[in-house]
């Protein structure tokens, strides 16, 4: 069986040194936090879930769940670890108080879900939409759905999921055929079937809310093709009574659990609508229809579909270096036991029959990857969800808003470059068992089906890297792009001819040359040709993210290199830092040079053949 340790001192080096935390106590949210109260969280947090999580993590892969007389029954002790987190409050870290949360910053929950979807990221999923659906209720949603479900959210006595595909569409959400049709009493009255619904059913709490988007009819009864009818509605299980306890059933059941190649744990269900009473969120009246013939809402349903997607989109992109954390660490204690070969410099166990594998270039090379990959990753999350109380400081209106747009700009790198790498980087870590890898008892098998969902949900990669080029890059006059180059820039210029950083510095400046590069190309000949932007952007966001972890591994040597002059910290920690930033200075970022070809080799020999010649 895979085991699982929680990085405390990697998540206490990025909160303590690296994003510096304890300098914002002066910042909402930040006033009581101290060095101890950090401490306490990630070691007891640790705990947790190593002890009462990580062990059911194959269980749940090995019995799945099961549909029965309608109700889906999850794994043997999901239920009860699931609401052991539940009582601990760490579903609830960083929600206001005032909803019954413990009202501490983001970024300490943002470890906390880590460490939970790297021990058991099909029970952790069930938890993650919750919150996902509870600030979208807590952003937008009416007093009542504030003040009686968005506790019962929080407190994990009820869960929340996200509603969006259908049989016959995913992205492209103008075709759904979900119809929400207005009541005289305010509500809404939603038919149809929605598909690939994480946590759509299960036995772990009382009630569940949808949030669910769907289609308002227009004056004719039409659904229209356009994004302007979709709407943004709360469909709960079981209805709710004025005093927040439970009703009768509502007009949604459950009509299979997709069979997939991993996170069995979590119940992915089709849920058919049929009738069901339906909150619109936020509450409104229908207007009347517009001149295409379509009803207009007062706030748009996409405006709060985005809401809660940007936050999934962060979740999952958490989740590709989460399994590729968990991975590694089984990887590298494999690596270092199994013994086969011996050294090409000469034996390293010459009273044994073998030396251990991590010996081996190609088998350091893997683990190296795994490692740089998931602490750069780590770093840019972390980072990115710190940034706008990082900008608060600043007294500089210009920073404050730069915060927001390379937020937005960097959301679909974290969701897309992440998991392809967190991906790639977990089959690496299976590749190191050699044989062993491909069987069931190591645990590394279920990693690697269990990760391959993060490239496909909330947004396939390569839609996220459509949003990135066609949308992000170079919108609003390139504000964010260019606030994020030039802080690669100047992050550059204080470490060329720095001993221990000038190495990583004149790799990243060739990166962000290249990457520079590409955004003018794509810039000049997309204009001519759309399809340039299609084609290259794949290997765009790829760029992208390599670049931007690039940035995030000189930042970190920049702190270990300060730390260790001054003979502060554990300094072989410090020492691996380096080590594994300039692995990805030499190693990495030289892809950049590749990718930039690739881009510039255009779209012709991709468009050239007829459909039918495939």
């Amino acid at each position: 069986m895979p085991s699982y340790k929680a990085p405390v001192d990697e998540f206490k080096f990025i909160l303590k040194d690296f994003l510096k935390v304890l300098d914002y106590t002066d910042t909402p949210g930040f006033e009581s936090v101290d060095g101890e109260l950090i401490d306490q969280i990630l070691e007891n947090g640790a705990k947790f879930y190593e002890e009462v999580w990580a062990p059911l993590n194959m269980v749940g892969d090995e019995q799945g769940c099961t549909l029965e007389n309608g109700v889906v029954r999850t794994p043997e002790g999901f239920k009860d670890a699931f609401q052991q987190a539940a009582a601990g409050g760490w579903n609830s870290l960083s929600i206001p108080e005032a909803f019954g949360g413990a009202g501490l910053p983001d970024i300490l929950s943002s470890c906390i879900a880590e460490m939970g979807n790297s021990s058991n990221q099909s029970l952790a999923m069930y938890g993650g939409l919750s919150m996902a659906a509870l600030w979208s209720l807590m952003a937008l949603g009416n007093d009542f759905q504030k003040s009686v479900i968005v506790p019962k959210l929080v407190a994990g006595e009820w869960t929340g999921t996200m509603n969006l595909t259908e049989p016959h569409c995913g992205t492209d959400l103008k075709l759904m055929k979900t119809k929400a049709v207005a009541q005289d009493d305010g509500t809404y009255r939603i038919t149809g079937t929605k598909i690939f619904i994480s946590g759509g059913d299960h036995d772990l709490t009382d009630n569940i809310i949808h949030m669910v988007i769907a289609k308002v009819p227009d004056d004719h009864g039409k659904l229209n093709d356009s994004l302007g009818a979709v709407n943004f509605f709360m469909v709960p299980k079981f209805l709710i009574n004025e005093d927040g306890s439970i009703g009768e059933a509502n007009g949604v059941s459950t009509g299979s659990i997709e069979k997939k190649m991993g996170i069995k744990g979590n119940a992915t269900c089709v849920l058919n609508y049929d009738n069901a009473i339906a909150y619109k969120v936020p509450e409104s009246q229908p207007k009347a229809a517009s001149a295409g013939g379509e009803k207009k809402s007062s706030v748009s349903g996409m405006a709060g579909m985005f809401l809660m997607m940007n936050g999934a989109r962060m979740g999952v992109g958490m989740q590709g270096y989460a399994q590729s954390e968990v991975a590694y660490q089984n990887a590298a204690l494999y690596a270092n036991d199994r013994l086969q070969g011996r050294s090409l410099s000469g034996a390293k166990n010459p009273d044994g029959a073998a030396d251990p594998i991590i010996v081996f270039p190609d088998v350091r090379r893997m683990l190296m990857m795994s490692r740089a990959f998931t602490e750069g990753a780590r770093a840019l999350h972390m980072w990115l969800s710190f940034l706008g109380t990082s900008a608060s400081k600043s007294t500089n209106p210009e920073e404050q808003m730069a915060s927001g747009e390379i937020s937005n700009l960097l959301t679909p790198v974290i969701k897309g470059y992440l998991t392809d790498m967190g991906f790639h980087c977990t089959n690496a870590a299976m590749q190191c068992f050699g044989g062993h890898g491909f069987i069931r008892e190591h645990g590394m098998e279920q990693f690697v089906r269990d990760s391959r969902i993060n490239q496909i949900y909330e947004g396939a990669n390569g839609v996220q890297a459509l949003d990135l080029l066609g949308r992000k890059v170079f919108a609003n006059g390139m504000q964010g792009t260019n606030a994020f180059f030039n802080m690669i820039d100047e992050e550059i210029s204080g470490a060329v001819g720095v001993d221990r950083l000038d190495g990583m510095a004149q790799s990243l400046g060739r990166g962000i040359s290249d990457l520079k590069a590409a955004t003018h190309w794509v810039a000049e000949n997309a204009l001519v040709n759309r399809e340039q932007a299609g084609a290259a952007s794949y290997d765009y966001m790829t760029m992208f993210g390599t670049v931007a972890l690039g940035l995030m591994w000189l930042k970190m040597m920049k702190v270990a290199t300060s730390k260790l002059d001054s003979s502060e910290g554990d300094a072989a920690f410090l020492n691996s830092k380096i080590a594994h930033g300039n692995f990805w200075a030499q190693k990495m970022l030289p892809d950049t040079a590749s990718l930039l070809v690739k881009i510039q080799a255009g779209s012709d020999v991709l468009m050239e053949l007829d459909a039918s010649a495939f």
